[in-house]
């Protein structure tokens, strides 16, 4: 079961929010998806992340093949039942990871030999398998495996990327077609646009890719080095190629600036380890910009985090005590950072959605930019 419907669409805008209907639920779009690679939200719960409002987490099929192993997961019950989590669940293929361990991997037509970063074993991946993969696992929406060049790769090695990922994505489509017909509830099948930072390269992707007519399209390859205009303008330059009534997730990509600018392009979801990795480095997101509670500034300081937040963090914890538990390295601190920025997330994409549902999200982006300090200089989101 897989349905996308938009509800609403921006004026002036490429922006809309929408309802995507899966077999275990319904998410709001634009969505943020917290990143549970191994089946787990780094020091957050299942629970603790309903409480959040999250209404859908993505995982990583190349870990969980890795460990614990995906026919393990699928006699557990599937990922859902195995990490005590009912809502929807995105799987990505794990070209990015097979990416980020060039020194371990072979790529060829046929697919990819890497060495395991785990034990040294050695492991061949097909784009057939890494479909099975995701079937065991029961995702909601899964993702073809890809190939994933940096942002300075040459033209030559992104034109290679596109063309592989196209075989692949053809062979990808062609097996889940097959196979699907096994499963009550098969997932969805999306494609990756790659291309590197060549405009010529994306628009060639997007072609090849919507031949093939996917459940929806992922946006790959951003978020590797770039710069922040370079990524916003070829994520508006993909999404103004794709159909209108297609989902579309821009991959990676999560700072609160740079979600306004892809919402603002057509983006409906996103992912990113933003909210975890920065909590387990101290800092916390509000809506004036993040704080580093590792600073000796907040020694003293008896605030929350955030007024007006509810997290649990917030509610029970000043910033004076939260420093204390990172300087002491107690994990209830990353713990409660975490959760807090997750909470953030949710609360920011429920602002978003309400000011695209009444046509003001001009003004909100305006007011956004205008108190959030981390970079005042991103200006520029079109006015609804």
């Amino acid at each position: 079961m897989f349905e996308f419907t938009i509800i609403k669409k921006a004026s002036g805008s490429l922006a809309r929010t929408g309802v995507l209907k899966t077999a275990h639920g319904t998410v709001h779009t634009p969505a943020f998806m917290p990143v549970a690679t191994i089946g787990a939200v780094k020091t957050v719960s299942s629970w603790e992340l309903v409480d959040c409002s999250i209404e859908m987490l993505i995982a990583n099929a190349y870990h969980l093949y890795l460990r614990p192993g995906d026919p393990y997961i699928r006699e557990m019950g599937g990922l859902h039942r195995f990490m005590h989590w009912d809502r929807p669940i995105v799987t990505d293929s794990g070209g990015f990871q097979i990416y980020s361990l060039s020194p371990l991997r072979k790529i060829t037509r046929d697919g990819v030999c890497f060495t395991s970063h785990i034990d040294g074993s050695t492991h061949f991946l097909t784009p057939e398998a890494v479909v099975d993969i995701q079937f065991n696992l029961g995702s909601d929406i899964m993702m073809i495996l890809d190939e994933c060049v940096g942002h300075n790769a040459s033209e030559k090695e992104a034109a290679r990327s596109v063309e592989l990922t196209g075989l692949w994505a053809r062979r990808a489509l062609r097996h889940y077609k097959q196979q699907k017909g096994h499963f009550s509830s098969p997932g969805a099948l999306f494609g990756i646009i790659q291309g590197g930072m060549c405009l010529r390269l994306r628009t060639e992707a997007v072609k090849e890719l919507l031949e093939l007519d996917f459940d929806g399209y992922a946006i790959g390859g951003l978020s590797v080095g770039e710069s922040a205009k370079l990524r916003n303008d070829l994520t508006r330059h993909v999404t103004g190629l794709l159909p209108r009534e297609k989902c579309v997730h821009l991959m990676g990509v999560g700072k609160p600036q740079d979600v306004l600018h892809a919402v603002d392009a057509g983006i409906d979801l996103f992912d990113c380890v933003l909210p975890t990795r920065n909590g387990r480095n101290g800092q916390a997101f509000t809506n004036e910009g993040p704080l580093n509670l590792r600073a000796a500034y907040y020694r003293d300081d008896v605030r929350p985090i955030e007024e007006g937040c509810t997290c649990h963090a917030c509610c029970t914890m000043s910033r004076a005590y939260l420093r204390h538990l990172l300087k002491i390295e107690e994990v209830l601190g990353i713990r409660m950072l975490s959760l807090h920025n997750i909470c953030f997330y949710a609360r920011f994409f429920q602002r978003i959605r309400h000011a695209l549902s009444t046509d003001t999200f001009g003004a909100f982006c305006e007011d956004f930019f205008a108190r959030y300090k981390e970079n005042e200089a991103q200006k520029g989101i079109v006015s609804s």
